[in-house]
């Protein structure tokens, strides 16, 4: 059996969790270039190709919210390929197609591409099909295009390596998927309980086993067990792409490529010693943090001196924003004098110190998940404050551009059509109300996919709910069905630890509970605007 059949058998029989990543959709990337320099392809009438698609998770979503886009997936795994065909036509979709092909097959004649998107293949595949991945990336990429492609990466899988390793020589040799990752899991726990506490090996188990007892099965199989995981070093990654063409425009996550997010004793003497290489930069930056994991987006190397990392305010006063911002302490944003900590997206923590400050995060939490355009969030702060907008324009757009580079809001060329409140007759995606997940026989739990290209958990009652929102119910209706559904005793309202039976009460209940799970509904980013 060769090893390109081997692949296709390990992906075939233990399928690959196939879910929206929020980094790699054509809205982010578009805006990341455009942050940087660049203008790329409007996503929405997009030519969108995904290299090792599997069932279609990361595509799908996208297709459904631009019906005007193309989108084309390939993947070894014919297994995969049927599970998405069936997605796209449950869902209505004849924008998406979804082939069963080896990547390493398709040269200039499968088309031209504005995005090409390979997340999770490249570092676990030989190396003849890392340099088809890449050799795809120049020859089918559209000139103005952008090129996302994720990989493991040194030094922070110097140590990953010896726990899979590990895994491999006890796991390897069984017959079964369930049974290799049985013996797998069983050397790391004769390791765990063998280990002398002073060792490298004790740490080195200390820092992975809590990920790889909360992870999935089929994530431990594919990166622990399968024949190839190759990490590399960004800069060996970026000197690969340049001989094929390609040219590094920015990560994924544009906050790990700020020095300054590191402090003065990390941003000082790497400035000196990278003479303005982005490259080298980061390369030390990885080491700095022992990074395991990139997100890497490339251009055509005919742009690269277009490409600009220091922010231009004119580029910024282009972009929409998006943020999210609480205090730490439990209380409101108050516009006045003292300062407040403000839990922000991805876990951050942003102090806010002047009332222009506080206004800023007010406007932005109230929209969320709605962007706001620059103008408009000036003119909002300086109708709150009471200043001039010329006069609160520096503070606000100082302020962006920090947040922006410590990573707490986010960023979109055009702004995605998610609601920034509830409608009297509110409305959800077409693909969104028509999920397979929402239905009880999905499971307990069920995740579907939001406007900024999110999987996002919604309970049982939203579940109830979203196939309604088409637009055309009130939140009364939407109260009616739900006491029908109580009626027929598909569902049960308890308050008090008791049933409503009461109609008059049962009425009222759930009438509240649509505005709950419509409020909720909004702020995971599921309502249209």
């Amino acid at each position: 059996m060769d090893l390109t059949t081997t692949l296709t058998s390990y992906y075939d029989a233990v399928p690959y969790h196939s879910h929206p990543f929020p980094q790699s959709a054509p809205e982010h990337l578009e805006a990341l270039a455009f942050l940087f320099g660049l203008d790329a392809p409007a996503p929405h009438n997009a030519r969108v190709l995904e290299l090792g698609c599997a069932s279609g998770g990361n595509l799908i979503p996208f297709a459904a919210r631009h019906p005007q886009a193309r989108v084309m997936g390939v993947d070894l795994s014919s297994v995969q390929i049927r599970q998405g065909a069936s997605a796209i036509g449950h869902a209505g979709l004849d924008n998406a197609d979804l082939r069963a092909v080896d990547l390493a097959t398709l040269d200039k004649s499968f088309g031209e591409f504005d995005y090409i998107i390979c997340h999770g293949v490249y570092s676990w595949v030989p190396e003849a099909v890392q340099n088809a991945i890449l050799r795809i990336c120049r020859e089918n990429l559209a000139p103005d295009g952008v090129a996302y492609i994720s990989y493991n990466t040194y030094p922070g899988w110097k140590a990953r390596e010896v726990v899979r390793d590990a895994m491999i020589l006890r796991g390897a040799p069984r017959d079964e998927p369930d049974e290799k990752l049985s013996y797998a899991r069983g050397m790391l726990e004769f390791l765990e309980q063998s280990a002398r506490p002073d060792s490298v090996l004790k740490k080195i188990l200390d820092e992975n086993l809590p990920m790889m007892r909360t992870a999935s099965s089929a994530y431990l199989l594919h990166e622990f067990l399968e024949p190839c995981n190759s990490p590399c070093y960004f800069k060996d990654f970026a000197g690969r792409a340049g001989t094929q063409g390609l040219s590094y425009l920015a990560d994924a996550e544009p906050s790990t490529m700020f020095v300054q997010n590191y402090g003065d004793r990390v941003r000082d003497p790497l400035l000196r010693e990278c003479g303005g290489s982005q490259i080298l930069m980061e390369q030390y930056l990885d080491f700095l943090v022992n990074r395991t994991f990139r997100q890497t987006l490339l251009v055509q190397q005919e742009r690269a001196g277009d490409i600009r990392y220091r922010l231009d305010v004119g580029r910024l006063r282009s972009l929409q924003f998006a943020g999210a911002f609480t205090p730490e302490d439990g209380g409101a944003l108050t516009l006045d004098a003292p300062e407040q900590l403000c839990n922000a997206i991805r876990n951050l923590k942003v102090m806010l110190r002047l009332p222009v400050h506080k206004a800023v995060a007010q406007i932005f939490d109230e929209r969320y998940p709605a962007t706001i355009a620059p103008e408009a969030l000036i003119a909002e702060v300086s109708a709150r404050i009471g200043e001039a907008p010329n006069a609160v324009d520096q503070p606000v757009m100082a302020m962006l551009e920090e947040l922006l580079i410590l990573g707490a809001v986010r960023i979109r060329r055009t702004p995605p059509p998610v609601a920034s409140q509830v409608s009297d007759q509110p409305l959800a995606l077409a693909a969104v109300r028509k999920t397979p997940a929402l239905g009880l026989a999905g499971g307990a739990s069920a995740m579907v996919c939001n406007q900024w290209h999110e999987p996002v958990e919604v309970s049982l009652l939203e579940r109830f709910l979203l196939p309604l929102l088409d637009g055309r119910r009130s939140h009364e209706q939407l109260a009616q069905f739900l006491v029908a559904e109580a009626h027929a005793k598909r569902m049960r309202f308890v308050k008090d630890e008791k049933p409503l039976t009461d109609e008059a009460e049962l009425q009222a209940f759930t009438l509240r509970q649509v505005g709950f799970a419509l409020r909720d509904l909004r702020r995971k980013g599921l309502l249209l605007a």
